[in-house]
């Protein structure tokens, strides 16, 4: 029988979670959700048809997960972290793993002294990513020396930066500014807009120089949801680049080998087998094939479920997948930059004790 989870929190992240159980019960059976606010408890019973219990104790004596998700504010994750350390309840921890040094400081403590944590840093399991990351790791752009990366906001683009680059936890210096522009309103968590304004957009622009290495990290907190605010990457290594889906490598020093993703969803084009993503092609190899096959998820929820499948592979064989060191690296990184705003200059990171 497959591991059975709890959720902590009834926030908007943890909606993933329980649309996946609901759709994949027999591979993610759920044992419950935490939730403090009565509302909120009969809301998801109702809406969601799964146990509901006002505290961490009721859950673990009631619902008996083998592991738990914290979905959570960063301030009060760590406070959770211990509660399930103590008990040896492993955690799948939702990012940011901890809200400042001090707290980084604390989860790599937990697991020095035992605490089984993963954390759900979902992007690199996203299928566009995860095909990309396929091309670099099988070397075929060579060594990495750039990444220009407009995807992810803070913690999760320091993640996606790290692994094109390939820099592991080697320490930058950073420098980076925030600004504001003016931009017409566009859809957020809630939905569409009901009327046309103006507002503004906040972008931040970091620089990440590792002497050999060097990554942009480009955002604008609009970006997840707006219609007329595009992601972007580029990626350059010395025998080709990734610019957007289109790959250009070199075959040979004076020949070129040039492709682009195709990336095959069925349900379309007169297809009758109803939506669902399939697989990522190019350069007549399939680089990413969807391991949940049929279901009608988002990429964000496929890679949330990749997250939970290796942790069940975690649990049975201890095989870490985004270890605790890894979150406390890309939030020490994304707390760098805000640094770099506060001071307005660079700042140079200094060696943690996960590292």
């Amino acid at each position: 029988m497959a591991p059975s989870f709890g959720i902590i929190g009834g926030g908007w992240r943890s909606l993933f979670y329980l649309r996946i159980a609901r759709d994949l019960p027999e591979r993610f059976p759920i044992a419950g959700v935490v939730v403090r606010s009565a509302e909120n408890q009969i809301r998801i019973r109702n809406e969601w048809s799964v146990p509901v219990f006002s505290t961490a104790e009721e859950l673990l004596l009631e619902g008996g997960p083998d592991f738990v998700v914290t979905s959570v504010p960063a301030a009060t994750n760590l406070q959770l972290l211990e509660f399930f350390s103590e008990r040896g309840i492993p955690v799948l921890s939702e990012t940011p793993i901890g809200k400042d040094l001090s707290q980084l400081h604390r989860v790599t403590e937990l697991v020095h002294t035992g605490a089984r944590i993963q954390v759900a840093e979902q992007y690199l399991f996203q299928p566009l990513h995860a095909a990309r990351l396929q091309i670099v790791r099988s070397g075929r752009l060579g060594t990495v020396y750039e990444a220009d990366i407009s995807v992810a906001h803070g913690y999760h683009g320091v993640s996606l930066l790290r692994h094109f680059l390939q820099v592991g936890f080697r320490l930058p210096r950073v420098s980076a500014r925030r600004f504001a522009s003016k931009i017409v309103d566009g859809p957020d968590r809630t939905g569409a807009p009901a009327e046309e304004k103006i507002v503004e957009s906040i972008r931040t622009i970091a620089q990440f120089d590792f002497d050999d290495r060097f990554g942009i990290l480009d955002f604008s907190e609009d970006q997840y949801f707006s219609w007329i605010r595009s992601p972007r990457l580029l990626v350059r290594g010395e025998r080709g680049e990734i610019n957007q889906s289109t790959f250009r490598l070199l075959k040979k020093f004076n020949q070129l080998f040039q492709f682009d993703l195709l990336r095959r969803d069925t349900g379309q084009a007169g297809n009758l087998e109803g939506y669902a993503h399939q697989a990522i092609f190019g350069a007549g190899e399939i680089l990413y094939q969807n391991p949940f096959p049929g279901m009608r998820w988002s990429d964000d929820e496929i890679a949330v479920a990749t997250s939970l499948s290796k942790m069940r592979n975690y649990l049975a064989a201890g095989e870490p997948f985004y270890s605790a060191a890894e979150g406390c690296q890309d939030r020490y990184l994304d707390q760098l930059i805000s640094e770099s705003v506060s001071l307005g200059r660079e700042v140079i990171g200094e060696r943690q004790p996960w590292m």
